[in-house]
């Protein structure tokens, strides 16, 4: 029996040059279509009427970015799921993901921002995605691949030591990381790119200003920011790599190292992972599953 199924367009890749009258702009885009439905007719039977091509979705990300143009990815976005919805009446659920590499204009010697001149703005890029059904949409937005470097501030110690343990403590290390970030609005019509701009801004200041006792305690601090200084932002969803820059031992050489050589090393690296959630959310959880425990309780009573 078939349990679940999904197909989509993976890997579909947009460019969209917005000529203004004194200089351009570059959107460069990454995009993934999803569809959840009723296709088991072309699973178990072979017949395909309800299948949209794929091709087809290829097709419809580029004809609405010409039609509609690209306000903010999480808006397209939620055009593309629209579209997928109403066209498609099988389909009980569509997500759309995308992500955007950024571009910069060249700066020339002076200062001056060149009209049509560009340089890519490294590995990090934009991540939002948007979901629907028949009911409801939701959006959520995000940054991958931001490095982020601080030489001060940055202790791990007091941890536990076994046989194994060869790491030393230090209350002065390089902490370095490549900032994934996810988060989930509580509503869909807000001013993505000032909120989006605003969180990244919150995630920047945090990771910057606070005294970190592990990675651990500093992901947490990000998220906890993140939480109290934007209302519209329901949980946020962190992962930050720990890039290792481990101090290296000059005594072979006779030297000191004093606190100033480091190898910086790709693999292995540890992985530190969180969720945070407001409050309200948290609760209501917690009273549904309370709820769920006294009528099972009850239910005991009753047989």
């Amino acid at each position: 029996m078939l349990a679940e199924n999904n197909y989509g367009k993976s890997g579909i890749r947009l460019v969209k040059l917005i000529r203004g009258r004194d200089r351009h702009r570059i959107i460069d885009l990454r995009i993934a279509v999803r569809l959840e439905g009723d296709f088991a007719a072309a699973h178990v039977d072979g017949i395909n009427r309800n299948v949209l091509p794929t091709d087809t979705m290829k097709n419809t990300v580029y004809a609405l970015a010409a039609d509609h143009g690209i306000d903010s990815i999480e808006a397209f976005g939620l055009d593309l799921v629209s579209h997928f919805l109403a066209t498609g009446p099988k389909v009980l659920r569509a997500q759309v993901t995308l992500w955007e590499h950024l571009w910069d204009p060249v700066v020339d010697a002076g200062g001056r921002a060149h009209p049509f001149a560009f340089q890519r703005l490294g590995p990090e890029r934009r991540r939002a995605s948007a979901t629907g059904t028949r009911e409801a949409r939701a959006v959520e937005a995000g940054v991958e691949g931001l490095l982020l470097m601080k030489t001060a501030d940055s202790a791990f110690s007091g941890f536990p030591r076994d046989r194994y343990t060869t790491l030393a403590e230090t209350r002065d290390r390089i902490f370095a990381t490549e900032v994934a970030a996810n988060w989930r609005y509580a509503e869909t019509d807000i001013h993505y790119g000032r909120l989006r701009a605003s969180v990244r801004q919150t995630l920047l200041d945090t990771f910057a200003g606070h005294a970190s006792e592990s990675v651990q305690h500093t992901l947490h601090a990000m998220g906890e920011a993140v939480l109290a200084q934007h209302e519209q932002v329901e949980e946020i969803r962190l992962s930050l790599p720990n890039k290792h820059h481990l101090p290296v031992d000059l005594r072979p050489f006779g030297l000191e190292n004093k606190n100033e050589i480091f190898v910086a090393t790709e693999e292995p690296y540890g992985l530190i992972e969180g969720t945070l959630k407001r409050e309200r959310e948290a609760g209501n959880k917690k009273r549904e599953a309370e709820k769920r425990d006294q009528g099972a309780r009850s239910e005991k009573k009753r047989r």
